[in-house]
């Protein structure tokens, strides 16, 4: 049975992923601050075959990563994959966020993806084996607007991972690290992130939902992938910045203030910066009328070995049809 851990698990791309996994029967810690819906996330997981492991914590408490870590182990058995998926954020232009709104989402997003590759790796590199997944997104390579906070964190995990990735290759270690990056979707996040903008925020469109980062994440704890891009807008935005950085810059200047925007007006709501917010929100946002579940971009993504054998062969057939006219 493969041992997983998510953190970020109660809602969101965590609990897509945690049911994707329990399919397959794998055994789940579900690490997240709100028991209840923690424990309905485990219902689900064993609803489906799964075994779930409640575990309710803050990832931006290294000892406390650390210490479910053990426990995961000691219940469990050894890890054999860790889903850094947990975060926060703030919607606000940088000059209305405040030191401790930005201390915060970056604890949680950066600090909290560190403190779980850290608990994984003492457990798997003695062992030599193990993957460690990182939850990114398009917005680790290009930033946009009102979500400095987030983009600054995404941002440092790409760098982060990209630094242990080279010290695993020196170390000649079997355990593999991996990212995932992500569009926008349809998760709570934007229902319960903090928000200081003056109408209800939104994914970037096109928005897709959530079992498709999960199945991507899935995908990428099983394949030597060294990152994963999930969706063509993900790698139209990653192309952007590589190629035209500045024009990108004014793009998003002029359009992505009312893209991250709905037309509907921001109201007071409760958010999860600090405290996690009550009920049980799941995997799927208020936008399911405008999600896309599929992504022939990722379908092509994690195909691309047959497709590339499926070209080749018809190469190889033509030319032979060729050489016999």
């Amino acid at each position: 049975m493969t041992v997983v851990a998510i953190t970020g698990a109660s809602a969101g791309v965590g609990r897509a992923t945690a049911r994707r996994f329990a399919e397959d029967g794998a055994a789940i810690a579900l690490i997240a601050r709100d028991r209840d819906r923690l424990e309905r996330a485990a219902e689900e997981v064993r609803s489906l075959g799964g075994e779930g492991l409640v575990l309710p914590l803050d990832v931006a408490d290294a000892d406390a990563v650390d210490e479910a870590a053990t426990q995961i182990e000691s219940v469990l058995g050894p890890l054999d994959v860790w889903i850094n998926n947990a975060m926060a954020t703030v919607f606000a232009p940088l000059k209305e966020v405040t030191p401790d709104e930005y201390r915060r989402a970056t604890e949680v997003t950066y600090l909290g993806t560190v403190w779980g590759t850290m608990s994984a790796l003492r457990r798997m590199l003695p062992r030599d084996r193990g993957t460690i997944v990182q939850v990114g997104s398009a917005l680790a390579y290009r930033a946009i607007p009102l979500q400095a906070p987030y983009c600054g964190a995404k941002h440092a995990i790409e760098g982060f991972t990209e630094s242990l990735r080279s010290e695993l290759i020196h170390d000649r270690s079997n355990v593999r690290v991996t990212m995932v990056q992500l569009p926008g979707l349809n998760t709570p996040q934007f229902s319960w992130g903090r928000s200081k903008l003056p109408r209800h925020p939104q994914p970037v469109p096109p928005i897709f939902q959530p079992e498709l980062a999960a199945e991507a994440i899935v995908y990428a704890a099983r394949h030597e992938r060294r990152e994963l891009v999930v969706g063509f807008p993900t790698a139209k935005a990653i192309a952007a910045e590589k190629v035209v950085p500045g024009l990108a810059d004014r793009i998003l200047a002029t359009q992505a203030y009312d893209g991250q925007q709905t037309d509907e007006p921001a109201g007071p709501r409760p958010d999860n910066l600090f405290e996690p917010v009550p009920g049980d929100w799941a995997a799927h946002g208020i936008f399911d009328e405008r999600a896309k579940e599929r992504s022939l971009y990722l379908w092509a993504t994690m195909h691309r070995d047959k497709l590339a054998f499926a070209a080749g062969a018809g190469a190889i057939a033509v030319g032979l049809l060729s050489r016999r006219d």
